[in-house]
């Protein structure tokens, strides 16, 4: 059956899935910000549904916590008019040691079009992606990809900076354990930034500058270079192991107050994927100044996720 579409002319992405952004072109990434905008005005005014997948049958499928990310999937499957399954792995038959095949199967023979997936392990989705017919969405995969965030992070930098060619992007905070950052990296580089990496050398991987971008261990240093400071919350429930003795002296070293965003002798934009540890990474005073956008990537979530299902689903 054809999608009802919201736009007289649509071109396709290269993909049937969104896996990571990796597997994006550029031209993907203009297209899913290009659909992004559109979608942004429709839930910025009274009505805000649209009937486009209203034949659409979606599946939220998270194996792991998530507040932000699932509850901005499932709001934008409702503006979008879908149908939702939301499935929750405690609780359910993978604790009797159903595999994740055959959990997803059962789902989909309940006619199921979309998987939007959340995974402790990293290539999860792209396994999936092997072995059944329905598009999936990857909504974020171990320590690997969450590409929806990084595109919902490069629509925010967009509206407030322009064109992202030759902006200096820096990125702070726990790389080593990060999706976020990956897919930021992979997202910036393909759109023509300059990235910059920031944080304690046992937090920075192996190997990261192989992705074209650059090592700081000055957080100072970062914000003076950089246009856009996307700062990361240290992922303690990842870490088997003491990668720096404490959080107040990583507060001390790499931690971000508004003194020292206005001690610059320019004006950057500060960013944060969320959850924030307030105290941490980011002071209070800094995560609410008029340099933050933070609130602005929560609400263009919502939108930058209604296009790509959108685009997915056009290809059936």
């Amino acid at each position: 059956m054809e999608r009802t579409r919201f736009f007289d002319k649509m071109e396709q992405l290269s993909t049937r899935h969104l896996l990571g952004i990796k597997d994006l072109n550029p031209n993907d990434i203009e297209l899913i910000m290009a659909t992004a905008k559109e979608f942004k005005e429709v839930i910025n005014r009274p009505i805000k549904k649209v009937p486009s997948l209203r034949d659409v049958t979606i599946a939220n499928v998270f194996f792991e916590n998530s507040t932000r990310t699932r509850l901005s999937f499932e709001l934008a499957e409702k503006r979008l008019s879908a149908d939702t399954i939301n499935f929750s792995a405690s609780g359910s038959s993978v604790k009797k040691g159903e595999t994740l095949l055959d959990t997803v199967n059962n789902i989909l023979a309940m006619k199921v079009d979309m998987i939007v997936m959340r995974h402790a392990s990293p290539g999860a989705p792209h396994f999936l992606s092997n072995h059944i017919k329905a598009n999936i969405v990857n909504a974020g995969d171990g320590t690997h990809e969450h590409p929806t965030q990084a595109l919902l992070d490069s629509f925010s930098m967009q509206e407030r900076i322009g064109d992202l060619a030759g902006k200096k992007i820096a990125i702070i905070g726990d790389i080593l354990h990060s999706r976020v950052a990956l897919s930021n990296i992979f997202a910036l580089k393909k759109q023509g930034a300059e990235v910059m990496i920031c944080g304690p050398s046992t937090l920075i991987p192996r190997h990261i500058t192989a992705t074209g971008v650059t090592v700081s261990h000055d957080v100072r240093e970062a914000l003076a270079w950089c246009d856009v400071a996307n700062v990361l919350r240290i992922q303690l429930e990842r870490q088997q192991i003491k990668y720096f003795p404490t959080l107040r002296e990583y507060s001390l070293y790499f931690g971000i107050n508004k003194k020292m965003l206005d001690e610059l002798d320019k004006e950057i934009v500060l960013m944060h994927p969320g959850p924030i540890n307030r105290g941490v990474e980011l002071s209070s005073d800094a995560a609410d100044s008029h340099h933050s956008i933070i609130l602005d990537q929560v609400e263009n979530g919502v939108a930058v996720r209604m296009a790509v299902l959108y685009l997915l689903a056009a290809q059936n």
